[in-house]
């Protein structure tokens, strides 16, 4: 373990500044605009940091699974159509149409699928057909939701070192060498790189590395956790928690609000905190705090009753609830908890 964490954080702190100097000759930059909170133009393309100390990670260590190929090569294909996004700005149905193949991939060649879930009570759900369907959402969504939390120095870095972690220490107690490995490689590449991408950053992930972390993270929380009870098919929804409910929220907002679901906004957690008056660098501390949270629930979701578990999720929702609404996220008329908790306030 103690090898492994020097070798690969080491390796990416050598690579990272090489990328930089790459990615500056190349003018792959990020430029500022009404959506973006840095004031100059940053080098981008830092995925690719993290991507080939995670492959020198694979040779030196050389996890087997039977999935162990589609997931590299679905990734390779991830690193690929982040990289020209970086550099020509795909659009959003070419990304999201790539995003569904290499998903495809994965399920049907790869043979990676939710087949069925135990009921806590006895019996069985199981999806047929659904099952591709399903984790094909998942993978793709996931990879999605990874970017649209990449918004402020350090945020989605952080987020995924932290989502990471939490996966690799319940694939070790579950004896799950194969995702704990693989985990902790890309925990230690992505930490190695945070040393660049943290405030003030002289490097972004970018789509490539956004993409990519989304993409592993997503295969490697179903590798952990398929096809057993339905209260452990929610953990990884929890380890995911602050990407998953952005998303969701970005989603309804924009439904409530009219205005077109792929359409990008500045109404995201990171801008709302901001703009509440958190500096950069508090906003992206309490993103990580929040992110450890739900973290910690999934950790003692995995170890409680099944009353326990209903317990932990009901006070998971009303935070995330309370955080909508006080943050404003949908918009400032979006208060049923807040109406719900006055009009029981206002009775005899």
């Amino acid at each position: 373990m103690v090898i492994l964490a020097f070798l690969t954080t080491l390796i990416s702190l050598i690579i990272t500044p090489i990328v930089i100097k790459y990615a500056k000759k190349l003018n792959a930059t990020d430029k500022p605009n009404y959506r973006k909170v840095h004031k100059d133009p940053i080098p981008t393309l830092g995925g690719l940091a993290i991507f080939m100390s995670f492959l020198i990670g694979l040779v030196i260590l050389q996890p087997v699974s039977e999935y162990h190929l589609a997931i590299v090569i679905g990734a390779f294909i991830i690193i690929i159509l982040g990289f020209f996004d970086d550099l020509f700005d795909l659009s959003p149905k070419v990304k999201f149409l790539t995003q569904i193949a290499v998903a495809s991939l994965v399920v049907f060649w790869g043979g990676l699928q939710v087949e069925f879930i135990n009921l806590p009570f006895g019996g069985q759900i199981e999806f047929g057909f659904f099952s591709s369907v399903i984790t094909i959402i998942w993978i793709a969504g996931i990879t999605n939701a990874m970017n649209f939390i990449d918004g402020l120095d350090g945020l989605a870095a952080g987020v995924s070192s932290i989502a990471l972690m939490t996966i690799a220490i319940m694939a070790i107690t579950m004896g799950n060498i194969y995702v704990a490995t693989m985990a902790l490689i890309l925990f230690f590449s992505t930490m190695g790189f945070l040393r660049y991408n943290f405030n003030p950053a002289k490097i972004f992930m970018g789509d490539t590395g956004a993409m990519f972390l989304g993409f592993m993270i997503s295969v490697l929380a179903l590798l952990g956790f398929k096809n057993v009870t339905i209260i452990s098919f929610i953990i990884p929804i929890f380890i995911l928690g602050v990407p998953i409910s952005d998303t969701l929220i970005a989603m309804v907002r924009r439904y409530i609000n009219k205005q077109p679901l792929s359409s990008p906004d500045s109404s995201h957690l990171h801008h709302r905190l901001v703009k509440f008056g958190l500096t950069h660098k508090q906003t992206v501390l309490f993103i990580y705090a929040l992110s450890a949270m739900f973290s910690l629930a999934a950790i003692l979701f995995s170890m409680t009753t099944v009353w326990g578990s209903i317990l932990i999720f009901t006070i998971a929702m009303l935070a995330v609830q309370a955080l909508i609404e006080n943050l404003e996220l949908i918009n400032s008329e979006y208060k049923p908890l807040t109406n719900l908790l006055k009009g029981l306030k206002q009775k005899p």
